[in-house]
């Protein structure tokens, strides 16, 4: 497992994108064309942009307050009167619901509109297929992991403020979420942008100082960072003693290979038994608890019978004393995960299942003869 950051893609990415044109001498105007374009936007710095997008330490204050001022002044606009800070985004979501003083959001000035015309002046020189090559070199390798975890951050903001309530509430709750400008997780985006000097200058800097923050015309919120960050060598949130991804006061990320699950789950692993293995009725907590306890381990453990094996899957059988049998199909996923590896679900049919198809096509409201699936899944 890897800590505070995702794993290295692609470790020998271009620095330079291939010009487009006829003969040699268009290509020589070509690459130095490139070249001067995306000075700043090295393999080097996209590696510096995937520790930014990933730091799980405290923020920089002063450097991020001072990249926020900057980056309403590129905009044309005055310095916000106020820059008030936040533990988490959850924090924040609060905090720009109740600031009443705020004034209106000013984020298409400030990250939108400067973002959308180095965009278009860098796909102009580079050309389409220029351009879609230098992003497949920079941001393009940070693009999913990061972006993965803006949506479990929001998806878990969204849980603890609105809870079960999808009226007006959560959409509310959403629309602050969606105004954010994301510090540190806008990272894919700025790798692919020279940023030391020019107008994305000072959101380059809040960048790499800060988490997600708000501008508004008086007062801009900025985010912590995380504390802690968690992930599997296929970039998934995964950790199984605390937290996947922590913030300072206190919201926080619980996951297992990427699936999110709830933080008493986690607390119960290492106390895991049989019993309570075949009592979780949510097949992916129950896989989850599998995988923990081990299969192999949780077949002996159990005393489990093999019953029938055929391309669906395998059957087995479980006797309990005073109870029911625990009848299961082993089933492994055809579509691998990132890592390659693929899944196994047990899946709890009837005790009189007899065969390994009959189990599963109950599991589809079919009988086993109707069955026939053109992909296992």
């Amino acid at each position: 497992m890897t800590t505070t950051r995702s794993t290295d893609v692609a470790e020998a990415a271009p620095e330079t994108v291939p010009g487009a044109g006829a003969g040699a001498d268009a290509d020589a105007d070509a690459e130095t064309v490139v070249e001067t374009v995306v000075e700043g936007t090295s393999f080097d710095d996209v590696r510096e942009w995937r520790a930014c997008a990933a730091a799980a330490v405290p923020a920089d204050r002063a450097a991020a307050e001072d990249g926020v001022r900057r980056a309403y002044r590129q905009a044309g606009l005055a310095d916000p009167e106020r820059v008030v800070w936040a533990a988490s985004p959850r924090e924040a979501v609060t905090l720009v619901r109740e600031q009443a003083d705020k004034g209106p959001s000013v984020r298409e000035a400030v990250r939108s509109a400067p973002w959308a015309r180095e965009r278009r002046r860098l796909h102009t020189r580079l050309g389409p297929a220029g351009w879609a090559a230098h992003w497949a070199s920079t941001g393009g390798l940070l693009w999913e992991p990061t972006q993965a975890l803006v949506d479990r951050i929001r998806a878990g903001v969204l849980a603890e403020l609105a809870g079960k309530d999808t009226g007006k509430e959560a959409a509310e709750i959403r629309l602050v979420l969606l105004d954010a400008v994301l510090g540190q997780h806008d990272a894919p985006w700025l790798a692919a942008f020279p940023t030391d000097r020019g107008p994305l200058e000072g959101l380059a800097a809040v960048s790499r100082s800060a988490g997600w923050w708000w501008p508004f015309a008086r007062v801009a919120v900025v985010c912590e960072r995380p504390v802690a960050l968690h992930r599997d060598e296929a970039g998934r949130l995964d950790h199984g003693d605390g937290p996947a991804l922590a913030y300072p006061d206190g919201f926080a990320l619980h996951a297992w290979r990427g699936m999110p699950v709830p933080a008493d789950f986690l607390a119960e692993l290492p106390a895991l038994t049989p019993e309570r293995i075949r009592s979780e009725e949510n097949a992916e907590l129950r896989r989850v608890m599998l995988e923990y306890y081990g299969y192999d381990r949780y077949l002996a453990d159990s005393g489990a019978r093999h019953v029938h094996r055929d391309e669906t899957g395998t059957l087995w059988r479980i006797d309990l004393p005073d109870d029911e049998p625990v009848v299961m199909v082993e089933v492994l996923n055809s579509t691998p995960e990132p890592d390659g590896t693929r899944r196994t679900y047990w899946l709890r049919v009837p005790p009189a299942t007899r065969t390994a198809r009959e189990g599963v096509a109950w599991t589809f409201g079919l009988a086993a003869e109707v069955y026939a699936p053109e992909r296992e899944t």
